[in-house]
C-alpha cells in the first residue's frame, strides 16, 4: 500500500474527504449502507485526483453491502430500463426513499440517487422531506404529473364508448345540446385564463393551453392580411371526431365563444382534406371593413 507523508498532496486532500463525508446529501435518507458507499466513492475520487490509479492494484476500502449490487435482476447504472423501473416502482408504492428503491431494484443506493437526480432534472420525480424520529430527515420521492402522463391512458376509449352509447340511446339533437353546453363551459374557462389583451396575446395564450391539452398548435398573421390564423396539426380528439364529426362543430363554436369580439371561420378541416385544421380570426371591425371593400 502507498505510504502517505505530510508533504504528500493526498494529505491535503484528506480535508476534502472529511468535508464531502459531512455534507454529501445531508438531507437524504440513504439507508444503513450509504455512509459506506459514500466513503468508498469519495476515497476513490480523491486518490484518482492526486495520483492516477494503477488499475492493477486496489485501494482498500470499507466493504459495502454486496447483496444489493449482486441481487438477481440487477441492472447496470445508467441503463434506461432502470429509470423506467424507478417510475413504475413509484407508481405502485406512491413514495419511497432512495434506499428503499435501491433495495427493490437491486442496485446501490449511490447509483439510485444518481438516477433520481436525473429524473428530477427531467421533471419526472419530486422529493418531499420528512422527519421520523431522531437522525437525518428523509427525502421521500414521488411521481410528478408529467411522469404519470407517460403511462397509458384509456380516457379516449372511454369517451368514445360513452358517445357511442349516447348515440344509440339519445336523439341527435340531445347530443348536440350536450356538446354545445360543454363548449360554453370550456370557452368560459378559456376566457377566464386568457383574460383581456390584444388579439395576438390572447391567441398565443390559447395556443399554449391547447398544447397542454395534447394539440400541436400555432398561430401566425394571416398571409392575406385579414387577421390571424390558428392551425392545429395534431388533434387530441381526432379518433372521436372521425366517428362523430359533430365534435368538430363544437370546436368551431368553442373558438368563436372564446373570442366573442372576432369573426371566426374554419379555413382548413383535416377530416375533409389536408394535414391540419385551421381557423381565421378577425376582429369584427376589421372584418366589416374587409367585407365593405370587397366587390
Amino acid at each position: 500500500m502507498r505510504t502517505v507523508t505530510a508533504s504528500d498532496p493526498a494529505t491535503v486532500s484528506a480535508a476534502k474527504v472529511a468535508t464531502k463525508l459531512a455534507t454529501e446529501d445531508a438531507t437524504e435518507d440513504v439507508g444503513e449502507h450509504v455512509d459506506v458507499e459514500i466513503r468508498n466513492v469519495v476515497i476513490e475520487e480523491v486518490v484518482e485526483e492526486v495520483v492516477p490509479m494503477d488499475r492493477a492494484h486496489t485501494i482498500p476500502t470499507v466493504e459495502s453491502n454486496p447483496a444489493a449490487e449482486s441481487a438477481p435482476g440487477a441492472m447496470p447504472a445508467g441503463d434506461a430500463s432502470t429509470r423506467e423501473a424507478v417510475l413504475s416502482s413509484l407508481l405502485r408504492h406512491g413514495e419511497l426513499t432512495a434506499a428503499e428503491l435501491a433495495k427493490l431494484l437491486g442496485v446501490s443506493v449511490q447509483a439510485m440517487r444518481r438516477h433520481l437526480r436525473g429524473l428530477e432534472v427531467d421533471g419526472l420525480v419530486q422529493a418531499s422531506t420528512t422527519t421520523q424520529g431522531p437522525g437525518r430527515p428523509s427525502n421521500r420521492w414521488q411521481l410528478t404529473a408529467k411522469a404519470r402522463a407517460r403511462f397509458p391512458d384509456g380516457s379516449e376509449d372511454f369517451a368514445l364508448g360513452l358517445l357511442q352509447s349516447m348515440a344509440h340511446a339519445l336523439p341527435a339533437h340531445t347530443i348536440e345540446q350536450l356538446l354545445t353546453q360543454q363548449a360554453h363551459q370550456k370557452a368560459a374557462a378559456y376566457r377566464a385564463h386568457i383574460g383581456p389583451g390584444p388579439l395576438q396575446q390572447r391567441l398565443q395564450q390559447l395556443v399554449e393551453l391547447r398544447r397542454q391539452e395534447g394539440f400541436v398548435a400555432e398561430c401566425s398573421p394571416d398571409p392575406e392580411g385579414q387577421g390571424w390564423l390558428m392551425r392545429e396539426f395534431h388533434c387530441s380528439v381526432m379518433r372521436i371526431a372521425e366517428q362523430f364529426p359533430c365534435v368538430c362543430d363544437q370546436e368551431l363554436r368553442l373558438i368563436r365563444e372564446t373570442f366573442p369580439d372576432c369573426q371566426v371561420d374554419r379555413v382548413h378541416w383535416r377530416l375533409e382534406k389536408g394535414h391540419s385544421c385551421g381557423f381565421r380570426l378577425r376582429p369584427f371591425a376589421e372584418a366589416a371593413h374587409v367585407e365593405a371593400t370587397q366587390p
